[in-house]
């Protein structure tokens, strides 16, 4: 079943796992050999939709975002005894659990501290991309990084929709409540202990409002929203420049290229010959899921390159160059990433 799901032009690379000599048995007389690795597909674990987050607080963060006050309270709150360690503003937090990543326990992200401020991502893409690979080859430095980024963008980036026929009349009720009473709202609201009756008649009503609205995360890279939003994008595009002429799928394969092998650090490989020299399709396999970083970096390049030198298009300027590419001068395109 497995070779049935994975047939393609080339072999699956856990096809060169399979059978007895990795320790697979071919037969059921024969027996597992448990020091031969297996190697298994790694599956990036993420919640694109919000599944995980209650949708109370969602809400909440929807309230807290029209009042427009500030996020001291953390999203993800590690119990350590009867104290919670905060997630923002916390240089200890990524320090105190991967201490061999921080041994000298400083370096931490979102330091209040630090005279030019940093962002989140930033200086996680900061720390796979230093010459120390530890971050990179860390079996859960990057989900934890982007389970929290994530959750931020759930919480920074969630807002209310409704439809046209009460926009009005929801309009004037949200801008006639205090941000005040959005920000008891939204507590009572995340707050599992208080009830409907421990409010406000004020309270009472943003809190009926939310019958009307939606609450949409339209930042979060892989929900729902955001492909939306992505089809509203290509329509505008087909509004302005018409329909597309040309579709297509990229697919760069890493396992394959040189390129790759150099990016993830085999300096024994010439990219001036026309057929360079590889390791085996095994151990090419084993580097493709050792360092995913530099997949994803080759993935970049490759789309850059097909871009520029093929079809002609000048990133700097943002519209195609003087001499254009294979199919012409480009007008404009659209891509998005699955």
């Amino acid at each position: 079943m497995f070779k049935n799901e994975t047939a393609g032009l080339t072999e699956h690379p856990s096809e060169l796992f399979s059978g007895s000599s990795a320790g697979l048995p071919n037969t059921e007389n024969e027996e597992f050999n448990e020091e031969v690795q297996v190697l298994i597909e790694s599956t990036g674990v993420s919640d694109p939709e919000g599944v995980t987050i209650p949708g109370r607080s969602l809400n909440a963060y929807a309230l807290r975002n029209i009042a427009n006050k500030g996020f001291d309270e953390p999203d993800l709150q590690i119990f350590q005894s009867t104290n919670i360690v905060p997630e923002y503003n916390n240089a200890n937090l990524f320090p105190g659990m991967y201490p061999t990543l921080f041994p000298f326990g400083l370096g931490g992200l979102d330091d209040p501290k630090r005279k030019v401020k940093v962002s989140f991502q930033k200086h996680v893409d900061y720390l796979f991309s230093i010459h120390d690979r530890s971050f990179r080859y860390h079996n859960s430095f990057m989900f934890v990084a982007l389970n929290i980024h994530q959750r931020r963008l759930a919480h920074l980036h969630t807002y209310f929709t409704v439809k046209r026929s009460d926009f009005l009349s929801v309009a004037e009720k949200l801008v006639s409540i205090s941000p005040i009473t959005l920000q008891k709202a939204s507590e009572t609201l995340q707050s599992e202990k208080s009830t409907f009756k421990d409010l406000g008649d004020d309270e009472k009503e943003a809190l009926r409002l939310l019958k009307e609205v939606n609450a949409v995360t339209t930042h979060i890279p892989g929900s729902q929203a955001a492909k939306i939003r992505a089809r509203n994008e290509i329509m505008s595009y087909v509004g302005a420049k018409g329909v597309a002429q040309l579709f297509l799928t990229i697919n760069p394969c890493p396992q394959h290229s040189p390129v790759f092998q150099v990016m993830f650090g085999d300096t024994k490989v010439d990219l001036d010959e026309r057929y360079p020299s590889l390791v085996p399709g095994k151990d090419r396999a084993e580097r493709l899921a050792k360092d995913p970083v530099a997949a994803s970096d080759f993935f970049d390049l490759s789309i850059e390159c097909i871009f520029e030198d093929l079809f002609g298009w000048d990133y700097g300027k943002g519209m195609s160059s003087d001499a254009g590419g294979i199919l012409g001068k480009l007008d404009a395109f659209y891509g998005t990433v699955e």
